[in-house]
């Protein structure tokens, strides 16, 4: 396929904060791109640069095999993540406005049904649902039928049910060759959407693949959260030979657990006379490839960045 989308050690700081440090990837025709990583990491430094709304330090973008400012911008489709329309309009008002922008600009009506707000077009942008106002603004990204769409954060704020439907259109529009660029901090989001996914952290790429080659080589091994009371004694718990255990400051976990052994676990529990608030199976997943790769927990913030810049995610 195609790269339609391609970086080439950009580079951009905001004073004294690296934002970006040399960031280079590509992304093919038809693919969805995620890129994830902690506030402050610079994922929409990133997509500020390739849609050329700011001019980077160093390194190069292009877009559609053009420099990102001189793309028609009727193949583009940009949801910023804090992006708020005129209140007082429409649902089906704000989609027909930003529809007549473009030459050819899709039905109003069609793309209210494609994003799930078909009954609700003749109600005003303040009065919707914070979700519902989250599925308008990506009604707007699509008036133009994008050859490839930019998502910042695109589910914040919708319920489980919208998301799962917008999950539903994103794989839709990527089977009919749109390419998507998708930034959030759902790693349930990324993994269910993405064909590969970027990790960036302190404005540098550290990993890119599928997500299942990735947590296969870094996640780790599966694992078994008991959480007990402060006071348990952990010291006489003896775990099978096939598990393993560290204790923590609200309990213990243990390492190694398949769905089989989680009874195994659970006798050498009792056995020992440990009492239990919760057990918890965790697979490993994206977030434990971060933590991996980059020594952090994946919710770690820079603050000093995003005051910077403010506010950068």
């Amino acid at each position: 396929m195609d790269e339609v989308l391609v970086a080439d050690g950009l580079t951009k700081s905001y004073g004294d904060v690296e934002a970006l440090s040399g960031v280079s990837l590509s992304v093919a025709e038809g693919e969805v791109f995620g890129l994830i990583g902690p506030n402050g990491a610079g994922k929409t430094t990133l997509i500020r640069a390739l849609t050329g709304t700011t001019t980077p330090d160093g390194g190069s973008a292009s877009v559609l095999g053009s420099p990102p400012g001189d793309v028609d911008r009727q193949r583009l489709g940009l949801l910023p993540q804090d992006f708020r329309p005129a209140g007082r309009l429409t649902a089906h008002e704000l989609v027909s406005y930003y529809a007549g922008l473009y030459d050819g600009g899709r039905d109003p009506a069609d793309v209210l049904a494609e994003v799930g707000l078909a009954d609700v077009g003749d109600t005003w942008y303040e009065n919707l649902s914070g979700g519902q106002q989250r599925r308008a603004c990506i009604a707007l990204t699509l008036v133009n039928d994008p050859d490839v769409l930019f998502l910042d954060e695109p589910t914040t704020g919708i319920d489980p049910a919208g998301r799962r439907a917008l999950w539903t259109l994103i794989d839709d529009l990527a089977d009919r060759g749109t390419t998507v660029f998708l930034t959030s901090h759902s790693m349930e989001e990324v993994e269910r959407l993405a064909d590969r996914v970027g990790l960036l952290n302190e404005g540098t790429i550290v990993t890119v693949g599928r997500p299942d080659q990735l947590v296969a080589e870094y996640g780790g091994e599966s694992r078994l959260v008991v959480r007990t009371a402060s006071d348990a004694d952990l010291d006489g718990v003896s775990l099978p030979g096939s598990l393993s255990g560290d204790v923590t400051d609200d309990g213990l976990t243990v390492y190694g657990v398949g769905p089989r052994q989680i009874s195994d676990a659970v006798d050498a529990l009792d056995e020992a006379g440990v009492v239990y608030e919760s057990l918890v199976w965790k697979q490993p997943g994206l977030e434990e490839v971060y933590l991996s790769l980059t020594g952090e927990q994946f919710e770690a913030a820079r603050p000093a960045a995003a005051a910077a810049v403010g506010g950068e995610k």
